[in-house]
């Protein structure tokens, strides 16, 4: 090893040592790379040697330990350009690696659509036979019954539902009226299925005055069984995604019958249709209240993410309606990309209880001067407030698409630009 003074230019030849075997354990050398102009570097050691015959660096040195990134690059692969610009200074871009490490650490996007897994509790042998005993419990007594129970309503519902729709097609004030107590009474059953467990807060909608009726209600969007619990109370006239399988036979029938919309995410036209039917719904004095989810998605009752403005641009009355679920016996976020519904239900069927909050908040219109999304991103956090969720700056829809490609063409340009302007300052 070759050493050099800061103070002469002359090499300096320490003592040879015996062999590398016999190097004293608690012999520390330090070496310090610096430019010392802006063509020529030179490579220079300070060290200190004590009267116990060891090596002391000075404290203006490089602490052996710190990693340096120009030791994991290759031989002669880092050339230092002129004006001192250091590799560090190339690395110093804040803004996009702090976004990007942001991204990495904490990514608030995913987590939205992410089911968090319970603490477990049967840790002990005087716990996990009471846990074993559950087991039993929930899925050969509990789940049998709630099949029994959800049979005797579709029974009774499809013996009533059938000779309405069919028998009464020339009384419409009459059969509307049945079919939405008939919609309501199946949803009660399927809520007793799960041994629903819901507290309902504020005034009804069929409580308020009849103009309200034409309103426009939002709910933060957990699972479809939001639907559900919200349809026991009152026949809403929902705007939901065209489901395939039993629940689309469903959505095409029964729901049908109580005015509500549905949509394909993968057809452009159909948003301007969709749009036009919610314009003709809230002028109709004898629909059913509309009820949408602004949110476009499920999202996993921790987070908000981002209200769609078509609801917020019918010019009407937008009440608000805030549903939190209780995570104590079942996590109720539907993740449609790993489970059908039905599996979900059967989720549901086999634990203890599904407990959950509902508020009906106060009614709210749009304020002189206010855009649609202004007043979505106001009645969001009017939801999230009393709901206990978190709000995200993300499009629920980024869920099913890859980002544009102007995004990413936005985001190199903006890189490059500030990679060039470090170059130009140097």
């Amino acid at each position: 090893m070759k050493l050099f003074s800061l103070s002469s230019k002359k090499r300096i030849k320490p003592p040879k040592p015996e062999s590398e075997s016999k190097r004293q354990p608690h012999q520390q050398i330090s070496l310090s790379n610096d430019v010392v102009d802006g063509d020529k570097a030179k490579t220079t050691t300070t060290t200190t040697m004590t009267s116990s015959g060891k090596l002391k660096s000075s404290s203006s040195e490089l602490d052996l330990d710190r990693p340096n990134i120009e030791d994991y690059l290759p031989s002669g692969s880092f050339h230092e350009p002129r004006g001192k610009l250091r590799l560090r200074d190339l690395l110093d871009i804040s803004p996009t690696l702090t976004e990007a490490a942001g991204a990495i650490v904490d990514d608030s996007f995913t987590r939205c659509f992410k089911s968090n897994s319970p603490e477990p509790w049967n840790w002990n042998i005087y716990l996990f036979p009471l846990w074993c005993c559950g087991v039993v419990f929930r899925y050969f007594i509990l789940f049998p019954v709630r099949v029994l129970v959800l049979t005797i309503g579709w029974i009774i519902f499809l013996s009533a539902f059938i000779p309405v729709h069919l028998l009464l097609k020339g009384h419409d004030k009459l059969r509307k009226k049945l079919e939405r107590c008939l919609v309501e009474l199946i949803c009660s059953f399927f809520v007793a299925s799960w041994t629903g467990v819901v507290k309902y807060h504020g005034p009804r909608p069929s409580m308020r005055p009849k103009q309200v009726h034409l309103a426009v209600f939002v709910a933060n969007h957990t699972s479809m069984i939001d639907f559900i619990i919200l349809e026991q109370m009152t026949a809403f006239a929902v705007i939901m995604q065209k489901h395939p399988g039993w629940v689309g036979l469903l959505q095409s029938t029964i729901l049908e019958s109580v005015g509500c919309i549905w949509f394909n995410r993968s057809e452009a036209k159909d948003r301007e249709i969709v749009a036009k039917k919610l314009r003709d719904h809230v002028v109709g004095t004898d629909n059913n209240p509309l009820l949408i989810f602004p949110e476009g998605t499920c999202v996993n009752n921790h987070y908000t993410v981002m209200f769609k403005k078509g609801a917020f641009e019918l010019g009407c009355t937008v009440c608000p309606v805030a549903i939190k679920y209780n995570k104590i016996f079942v996590d109720a976020f539907w993740n449609s990309r790993k489970q059908s519904f039905t599996t979900h239900l059967l989720q549901l069927m086999t634990s203890w209880a599904v407990v959950c909050d509902v508020w009906y908040l106060e009614p709210q219109t749009l304020k002189p001067g206010e855009t649609a999304i202004e007043f979505a991103e106001r009645v969001r956090d009017i939801i999230s407030v009393r709901a206990g969720l978190k709000k995200v700056p993300w499009d629920g829809y980024l869920k099913y698409s890859r980002p544009s490609p102007k995004h990413r063409e936005r985001k190199q340009q903006s890189f490059a630009e500030y990679v060039l302007q470090r170059l130009e300052e140097k």
